[in-house]
């Protein structure tokens, strides 16, 4: 199961940009130190104001955010399906990451040269999406061919597995992503084992400039990323690299003047770390107490037992049970204790599934 996005896109468009304000962001998160693994990849700290107010509650030596991984994929040239550029690489990469992160330009400059000449969105989304497409259609044909083998050798299960690749060649062939294709539940691990890029859940965002971001109306490239993400099904949002990048440098009240500014909420970055969150279908539960509050990344769906295997194995091996309460009874009545007394302590078993927010204190016994 990857947890990663990988953040992609056209030469000049911010895509690096981004990934370094995203590595150098100060987001609220001081206890949590920013993690670089290799020069390019880097575990971000999911900004949750729910920690702060556990914070006050426990008092901990030590406070931990959930992350998300971002992977700064290499660049993508027209072609890359077929190995132009750095295309194979730009490939192999994407199949190990969870989401895409596609930064489109949608700004005008003329001393900033555009790789197909002028600025337009819709053009460039559907540049990658169709070498990401054409990439699976060669996929699904080399693992026709192998399986084919295998049926020919007495393989039974086989028959059923060359069915499902016609069928979604078929599928792709005319041009509709994998992620569209109506796959019967019996089907679903084989066609997660095939690792089409296709099916990848994708967040476009849209990088203006300074004076675009202080808009409140879209401009006329932004709006037609927009349309496009939703005729898609995928998700859009707007940022300014060039801001974000300037903002990831800035502290307390610095940053704050600078956001008040640019009548700016919150960093887009912030943003952006929350929709790759939703994204990757993730949500998170709390552990406290003295040493360390902590929220804990979990895939939406997990069960009691999931959830303690990500703390440590040994939780989900001899898990016994789960005390579960609620973060807002918890704020409310100002204490653990409290809720307590108050009754609002749940004891869950294995069957449970956890919900985002929850308040857990494992039970087991290894």
């Amino acid at each position: 199961m990857s947890l990663q996005c990988g953040i992609v896109g056209l030469p000049n468009v911010g895509k690096s940009t981004i990934f370094n304000a995203l590595t150098a962001s100060s987001v609220p998160a001081e206890n949590y130190p920013f993690c670089t693994i290799d020069p390019h990849v880097g575990i971000v700290p999911l900004p949750d104001p729910r920690l702060f107010e556990l914070e006050k509650i426990y008092k901990p030596e030590e406070v931990t955010h959930a992350t998300v991984e971002f992977t700064d994929i290499a660049g993508l040239v027209k072609g890359a399906s077929k190995g132009e550029g750095l295309g194979n690489k730009f490939l192999g990469q994407i199949k190990q990451v969870g989401a895409i992160i596609h930064v489109i330009r949608c700004f005008d400059d003329s001393n900033v040269v555009h790789v197909e000449g002028k600025v337009d969105p819709v053009r460039d989304a559907e540049l990658i999406e169709t070498e990401l497409l054409l990439a699976d259609i060669a996929t699904l044909e080399r693992r026709l061919i192998k399986i084919a083998k295998a049926a020919r050798g007495g393989d039974k299960s086989a028959v059923r597995k060359i069915k499902v690749l016609e069928q979604l060649l078929e599928h792709l062939n005319n041009g509709r992503r994998a992620r569209t294709f109506p796959a019967e539940v019996d089907d679903l691990s084989f066609i997660r084992s095939l690792f089409l890029m296709s099916r990848k859940p994708i967040l476009y965002v849209a990088n203006v400039d300074e004076k675009e971001i202080q808009n409140i109306d879209r401009n006329v490239h932004v709006q037609a990323l927009f349309d496009f993400a939703e005729k898609e099904g995928n998700l859009a949002i707007r940022l300014c690299g060039k801001l974000e990048q300037d903002i990831a440098t800035l502290e307390g009240n610095d940053k704050q003047m600078f956001l008040d500014e640019y009548n700016l909420p919150e960093p887009g970055l912030e943003k952006l770390i929350h929709a790759s969150f939703k994204l990757l279908d993730l949500e998170t539960f709390f552990t406290g107490g003295p040493k360390e509050v902590r929220a804990w990344t979990i895939k939406q769906g997990a069960s009691a037992p999931e959830a303690a295997g990500e703390i440590h194995t040994d939780f989900q091996r001899g898990f016994i049970k789960a005390e579960i309460y609620n973060y807002n009874d918890l704020v409310v009545l100002g204490s653990e204790i409290a809720v307590r007394d108050a009754g609002l302590v749940r004891q869950e078993g294995k069957e449970y599934i956890v919900k985002d927010g929850d308040c857990i204190f494992f039970k087991f016994n290894v």
